[in-house]
């Protein structure tokens, strides 16, 4: 399987991580997150396989998390609610994602991208 490279091409972060992919020769699938919105089924099992807590999906410092007040909503919201909002709105999703069999990252760290993928 190929990795798949979850983007929205103009975040800086989402820039300098396909960057490092690309210069390491990792193979992968890119796609945009506005344009090909992850759905509840590819977050729930994204999730689930990622060992993450679920806050770590979303994109914090987003324009629509804060507007939504999401930092005060999250901690009543179950875990079902809090997808489904995720599959709503690809801005709401912490990006770049990197989906593989074995793991699922969010945000670049390139230390741990690092880690993970070579």
């Amino acid at each position: 399987m190929t990795m798949l490279f979850i983007e929205y091409p103009k975040c800086s972060t989402c820039q300098k991580a396909k960057k490092w992919l690309d210069s390491n020769g990792v193979d992968y699938t890119d796609r945009h997150i506005v344009e090909n919105n992850p759905t509840y089924d590819e977050l729930k099992e994204w999730y689930e396989r990622s060992g993450l807590e679920l806050k770590r999906f979303f994109n914090t410092s987003g324009m629509i998390y804060k507007s939504m007040k999401l930092k005060d909503k999250l901690p009543d919201m179950g875990e079902d609610e809090q997808l489904r909002l995720l599959a709503s709105n690809g801005m709401l999703v912490k990006r770049p994602l990197i989906v593989s069999e074995n793991f699922v990252l969010t945000g670049f760290k390139e230390k741990e991208w690092a880690e993970k993928l070579k």
